[in-house]
């Protein structure tokens, strides 16, 4: 039988960025280069094939740290990992394991979240995975397991943290025609900010080519809270200006301990048209119900470590 290439893959690029693919169309692009203070995926790539992030506020430079999809927290032990102005850094050290398959393209990598000292606090795994949904849609999800360098470290409260997103201008409800719709039915940054909701949408204007002519179709990106989580259903923080996050220390501070890591998953589906509340629903079980992924030392030949989901049921 012949070779044939699986559906979804994994193309590390020069310059420290990983091309993650479906049927050899890139869907996002991880970005690692320690020149930028924290890793971050750009572009998320809508089914017309425009990007539905941006790089940054459209109209605050004070806002440049919002890189598109990324990991950060106002508050580690007293110091900020949110803006880029607080001397810390978080850097990729290694990556761990790529994984092509035809039901999913899996990345695995070990990051530091380095103090104004220099010091490692915490230490975050992560794995991320891309794959094919109906249509052209797709779905990125991701998982990190956060260990403490010693013997505890305090997440303090905060809005901001840990899971961030930066929609384009297009679909953003001030700069754009777009629209925040949370689980619970409430629709736009006054009725939602705050609350609590098992999933967030935000889908808006995104421009492509048909007969010649720049025209505008809607899509979205539906971000998904996992029941497991320790916030779950966790408060949001949204943005009419084109930002959403779940909220893990809104209330309180979340102290980890060296004995046990803090462990998040959460879902992203790039989607069609404006949100479809049923099939957000729908997902978000599926989501639940679904295994995590595991990072062990590599069994097979030529694999140093190896990225899988757990079993079903753990």
């Amino acid at each position: 039988m012949p070779f044939q290439l699986p559906l979804c893959q994994v193309v590390p690029l020069p310059d420290d960025q990983v091309s993650l693919q479906i049927d050899g169309i890139e869907k996002a692009r991880w970005h690692f280069d320690a020149k930028y203070p924290r890793p971050f995926f750009y572009p998320i790539l809508g089914p017309s094939g425009e990007t539905l992030t941006r790089m940054g506020h459209p109209g605050a430079q004070n806002h440049d740290h919002h890189r598109s999809v990324w990991w950060a927290h106002a508050k580690v032990d007293g110091e900020d990992y949110w803006s880029e102005n607080g001397g810390t850094q978080i850097r990729q050290l290694m990556w761990l394991a790529y994984a092509d398959s035809n039901a999913e393209a899996m990345i695995a990598t070990r990051a530091a979240w380095i103090n104004k000292a220099g010091q490692p606090v915490l230490e975050q795994e992560m794995v991320a995975s891309v794959r094919p949904g109906p249509q052209d849609e797709w779905f990125l999800e991701v998982q990190s397991t956060f260990t403490p360098k010693k013997p505890q470290v305090t997440l303090e409260q905060s809005n901001f943290g840990l899971f961030a997103v930066r929609v384009a201008a297009g679909v953003a409800e001030f700069w754009g025609d777009g629209k925040l719709t949370s689980s619970e039915g409430g629709e736009r940054e006054p009725a939602i900010f705050g609350q609590s909701a098992a999933w967030m949408d935000y889908s808006g204007a995104v421009g492509v080519r048909r007969n010649g002519k720049r025209v505008a179709v809607t899509e979205g990106i539906t971000y998904f809270d996992h029941e497991a989580n320790l916030s779950y259903p966790s408060h949001w923080h949204v943005r009419e200006d084109g930002w959403m996050g779940a909220s893990v220390c809104r209330h309180e501070p979340v102290v980890i301990k060296e004995e046990k890591p803090l462990r998040v998953r959460y879902l992203l589906h790039i989607h069609r048209h404006g949100i479809n509340a049923a099939v957000a629903n729908r997902l978000a079980d599926l989501f639940n119900r679904s295994p995590g992924f595991a990072v062990i030392k590599g069994k097979r030949k030529h694999h140093q470590f190896e990225v899988m989901r757990e079993p079903e049921g753990r």
